[in-house]
Formats: C-alpha cells, structure tokens, sequence
C-alpha cells in the first residue's frame, strides 16, 4: 500500500527508493500486490470498496513516467535527482474485487486492460454521502421495490454508471445487495435523476 500513478492501461507507477523495504523485497521476488481502498463514507470500512492488483513489478526509464507520476504526486519533484530513487510498475496478472458485503469476484488481467474510467468516478463519494446522509427512507423504499428486500437500514457503499451496492441490515443479519439503475448514466446529474424516478416509483407502490 503505497502511492502510485495508474497509467491508460491502470497499470501502477511507484517512485521508490532503494533503501525502501518494498524495493529489497521486490529485489528478492518480482511479483506483488497494491491494495487500493475506497474512501470510507459508510463508517463501516468492511463495507467499502477495495481492489488487489497482483502482477510482477519492473523498473522502467523516468521519461517514459515522470511526469505522469508528478501530475499525481508533485512533491515527488523534490527527489528526482537522487540516484537510489526509481521508477517501477506493476504489470497486473489478476484483480480482486470486493465492492463491500457479499459482493467479490476475480476479473481478469484483459478484462482490466480493456475497461475504461467510470463516468461517476470523481462524484461517486459525494453522491454515496447525499444519499445515506438525506436519503435514507428513500433508499429502504428502494430496497424494497427493486431488490425485493425489507430492510431495516440500508446503506450506499458504491456507486457507479449502472447501480450501486448497498449494506443492508435485517434485524441482526448484515448483507450486501446491488441495484441497478433503470438505465446507464453518464454524469451526477443523470444519476440524481434516475434515483429520484426509482424513488418515485418505490412511492407509488408503497400501501396508502
């Protein structure tokens, strides 16, 4: 667990210095893991989204990383010109993802490769907050009307172009349940539409 630079490919790019511990074990066996986690907005860190990149690290020539890197982490200018530092990156072999309660699986390397940058990405930890700090019966009339789940609590843990996962407490049973949106969507905006139209429509069916 380290800063990083992910580049087209989400390969990660380190800057570490020889005397790092992550560079003499890598120096003794190529291959690796970096964790990256979600920030936490549920205030259960087992409910929020983490992903384990696994592949083999090699070092590669600054100019082809530099400034990619420094876009990311511009303080790391300061040590540029000392010689034990170096740029490394992981070729991923294999993720693991887990978007939070009962929900986990691989994806492969290709699978990896190929996908492009959610569109929710940047917005995604303010519309999980918006939504569990003044949406929270609106989300359990949700629950109910499209996951077919009485729950007693239900909070966001994810949220991305498709649905969003959701941590769902039924008396003393703690689950994870994902629900998708009516259709994909492309921005915030798009998002808080189709959330108020899911909960509209959770309303309608509610008994008067």
């Amino acid at each position: 667990m380290m800063p990083y630079a992910d580049d087209d490919l989400g390969r990660p790019i380190f800057f570490i210095s020889s005397m790092a511990m992550h560079t003499q074990n890598l120096q003794q066996d190529a291959r690796a893991s970096l964790l990256i986690t979600q920030t936490d907005v549920s205030g259960d860190p087992l409910g929020a989204a983490r992903l384990a990149l696994l592949g083999t690290v090699t070092e590669v020539p600054g100019a082809e990383v530099r400034d990619l890197y420094l876009s990311r982490h511009e303080n790391a200018k300061y040590w540029q010109d000392y010689n034990d530092f170096a740029y490394r990156r992981l070729e991923v072999s294999g993720v693991y993802f887990i978007g939070g309660f009962g929900v986990m699986g691989w994806i492969s390397a290709g699978d990896y490769g190929s996908a492009i940058p959610d569109p929710l990405a940047e917005a995604a930890p303010g519309i999980i907050q918006h939504l569990n700090t003044d949406h929270a019966d609106a989300l359990l009339l949700i629950v109910r009307r499209f996951a077919g789940e009485a729950a007693d609590e239900a909070v966001v843990t994810a949220v991305d172009r498709l649905g969003f996962h959701l941590r769902l407490r039924s008396g003393d049973r703690m689950h994870g349940r994902r629900v998708a949106f009516l259709r994909e969507v492309r921005n915030a905006a798009d998002a808080r539409g189709v959330l108020v139209e899911m909960a509209r429509q959770a309303r309608s069916q509610e008994p008067i």
